[in-house]
């Protein structure tokens, strides 16, 4: 009987707010030099925390050692980039934790929200689909499908001389009939590099030479600028991956563009049907950028020219995954010419990520002028920056198709990582991050 009362008190402790809000107390810290950083956990007791004074202050003082009540928030502020540790003591006497505190240089973007134009061009040819080809016995049958190429697929060599463009496979099977030379594929498929022999077949109807492919070098469409970044000259766009249309894969660069756009008009979302942003491409003679990266969290590159509408904003300090929370924020969007809006939103969840992943968290339209305009989130929205409490925070990238006033967002670390602007050694585990 006393074992069993055992067992229930610790269980009631482990489940009290008390314990719980002591077991959120960090282990790490990941803090932006000369930015205030408020910690709260609520917990009735007296504590002595020691620090290195010439790094980090904590509630405005530059003691090595200072008493704190946390059930008041406590203040961090650090002056300089680095590593250090900040110990705390309960009751100034009892040693509870040691937290890892690491500051990285201070990161301020300027936000977006400007429609843009993209045209990329993929870093060789890429199947799209195969089609069947007469044979001189009559046989119907796709040669490119008998060498084993699939959907998806990036021809980046035929007979050891690079390919980016299609024009440029029509020339090669030309010259294959006139020497009937077997040609020698070299490919990409899931990241890895693979070789085949193929043969064209004279296609009679056509009078022409045919590998029995659907094929693509190049893709266009609209999309929303998330930020620039003044201090390295490169931006962020999109917040999710270009992908084949047909295929699905992603689109491994070559070279690309980004260019001036503005909205025509809105299709607007409904329920089982997410709507579009309808645009073109203004001054098509000025590109802003280049593109350089196609990864999960969207496009980057450099920027050489702004918008003609430019920003409008000031820089921005940005946030770490882990200091974004539930509750109120912001977009920056446009829905007409290419006048940038803000428009309410809520975060209704946040994951909790120690690494980089897409769907960090779930957000839902608020403001009822963004709702009348466009019935939620629409294609070509994505890539719209998330504001929260004046700092960036994310990027809205995917709209839920049964609830078009909802959908994802990316964290903008994530962004920031793929940008450069981000160094990957401050990615540390952010699970017991508060």
């Amino acid at each position: 009987m006393i074992g069993l009362v055992l067992v229930f008190f610790v269980c009631m402790i482990g489940f009290s707010t008390p314990f719980q809000q002591f077991a959120a107390f960090p282990n790490e810290l990941r803090l932006f030099s000369g930015q205030l950083k408020r910690l709260q956990y609520g917990v009735p007791v007296q504590a002595e925390v020691t620090v290195d004074p010439q790094m980090l202050n904590v509630n405005g003082s530059n003691e090595h050692s200072l008493s704190v009540n946390l059930s008041k928030p406590m203040s961090l502020k650090p002056s300089h980039s680095g590593q250090t540790n900040m110990q705390v003591k309960l009751f100034g006497k009892i040693p509870f934790k040691t937290v890892k505190v690491k500051v990285v240089p201070d990161i301020r973007v300027i936000p977006g929200g400007q429609t843009i134009g993209v045209k990329v061009k993929s870093a060789g040819v890429l199947v799209v689909g195969h089609h069947a080809v007469v044979d001189g016995d009559g046989t119907k049958h796709s040669p490119g499908e008998d060498a084993g190429l699939k959907l998806g697929d990036l021809i980046v060599q035929i007979n050891g001389k690079p390919v980016k463009e299609v024009n440029r496979i029509g020339k090669i099977c030309e010259e294959y009939g006139n020497t009937k030379r077997p040609l020698q594929i070299t490919y990409k498929r899931g990241g890895q590099l693979n070789s085949t022999v193929l043969d064209p077949i004279f296609d009679a109807e056509d009078r022409a030479w045919r590998l029995g492919l659907y094929i693509r070098d190049s893709a266009a469409g609209v999309g929303t600028l998330t930020f620039y970044a003044p201090d390295h000259g490169v931006y962020g766009a999109l917040g999710h991956v270009i992908s084949d249309m047909d295929t699905q894969t992603p689109i491994e660069v070559g070279e690309g563009q980004i260019l001036e756009s503005s909205v025509m008009s809105i299709n607007k979302s409904h329920t089982g049907e997410p709507g579009e942003k309808r645009a073109q491409f203004v001054k098509e003679g000025k590109i802003l950028g280049n593109i350089e990266r196609n990864t999960q969290f969207g496009i980057f590159g450099k920027m050489t020219e702004q918008p003609g509408h430019s920003f409008s904003g000031k820089a921005l300090p940005v946030a770490f995954s882990e200091d974004v929370k539930e509750g109120p924020a912001q977009i920056l969007t446009v829905v007409n010419g290419q006048k940038v809006e803000r428009y309410d939103i809520q975060i209704v969840h946040v994951s909790k990520q120690s690494g980089p992943a897409t769907k960090g968290m779930v957000i839902k339209i608020t403001d009822k002028r963004l709702i009348n305009k466009t019935g939620g989130i629409v294609q070509g929205m994505s890539g719209s920056p998330i504001i929260q409490d004046g700092k960036m925070v994310g990027a809205v990238t995917h709209v839920f198709v049964n609830d078009p006033t909802s959908g994802y967002g990316c964290f903008i670390e994530w962004m920031l990582q793929d940008a450069g602007v981000l160094d990957q050694e401050s990615q540390t585990n952010a699970d017991d991050a508060a």
